[in-house]
């Protein structure tokens, strides 16, 4: 969008060699603002630009536009903010840890200050994203964490019983607290059916045991057993759905489940029918099923 000259534009001079009203390139996108809002900021990379007197030395783009080489779409929070100085994002935004570094290219150390504590909270809990899309800890991690603290700070005395004797009551408290969420398991399976439906079915060996879910529950849950080798640098607090168990019996899965504290909410299956051969009625089914199991 190309701006004609008019009368309530001021026009360059030697004195002071930028127009009104500038528009810029922003890596492909085009903004158009005012110069004193570009200098609003003293010392950033902007009042930099923008306040020497040298104006070709500033890239510009086959239109004359000011051309800066960074993020098109983050540079609107950057401009927003060079306006009034303060930080408005929308709700749930991605992109925290990028904008925080565009803030620092920028020189903007104030609006980096505000980035900072919210973007250090996400990383502790892991983001993102989709960080892409940013996750949150669930509320009993917290509680989980004040608890552990409380009971290290507990006098001798309130352990009760003679001698110092810890009553077991007491500790079981500090270790009972448990995180909730969600894990779930899913498998590929298949079996052959003859003509006759009430013979019995052929199955096939379950192949591998998927589990999806946050990557500290299904450690806790599953531990040894769990094959990380598909996604070995996932941070507790992410999810992942990567995973698979070294066992493929679902009944021993079930079972840790269990003991762990988990229950089946749901669960779906898919599945396709072929014919095992020309010459025969008997049928090959394969499916895909997935079960969910949660724990409060």
């Amino acid at each position: 969008m190309a701006l004609a000259d008019n009368a309530g534009c001021a026009k360059p001079s030697e004195d002071f060699p930028f127009p009104e009203i500038i528009e810029l390139n922003v890596g492909g996108q085009v903004y158009i603002t005012r110069h004193p809002t570009l200098v609003s900021v003293p010392g950033s990379l902007l009042w930099e630009m923008f306040t020497q007197k040298n104006v070709r030395s500033l890239a510009r783009d086959s239109k004359g536009r000011f051309f800066v080489d960074r993020d098109g779409f983050l540079f609107r929070y950057i401009l927003d903010y060079m306006r009034d100085q303060q930080l408005v994002l929308p709700d749930h935004f991605p992109e925290r840890s990028r904008l925080q570094r565009e803030a620092e290219y920028f020189m903007l150390p104030e609006l980096v200050k505000m980035l900072a504590p919210k973007l250090s909270k996400q990383n502790s809990l892991g983001d993102d994203p989709c960080q892409s899309d940013p996750e949150e800890l669930s509320p009993s991690v917290d509680a989980t964490r004040s608890l552990t603290s409380a009971s290290a700070a507990l006098p001798s005395a309130v352990a009760g019983g003679p001698g110092g004797a810890v009553t077991a009551g007491a500790g079981a408290a500090s270790t009972d607290v448990r995180r909730a969420g969600f894990i779930t398991i899913g498998y590929r399976g298949s079996y052959t059916l003859g003509r006759d439906s009430q013979t019995d079915a052929k199955f096939r060996r379950v192949a591998r045991i998927m589990v999806c879910g946050k990557t500290s529950l299904a450690k806790e849950v599953f531990g040894d057993t769990l094959n990380e080798s598909r996604d070995p640098d996932r941070p507790p607090e992410r999810y992942t759905s990567r995973y698979y168990l070294k066992f493929t019996f679902l009944e021993q899965a079930f079972d840790k489940l269990a003991d762990a504290g988990f229950h089946m909410v749901a669960c779906n299956s898919t599945g396709t029918c072929a014919f095992a051969h020309d010459q025969t009625d008997d049928r090959i089914w394969t499916s895909y099923t997935e079960y969910v199991f949660y724990r409060e």
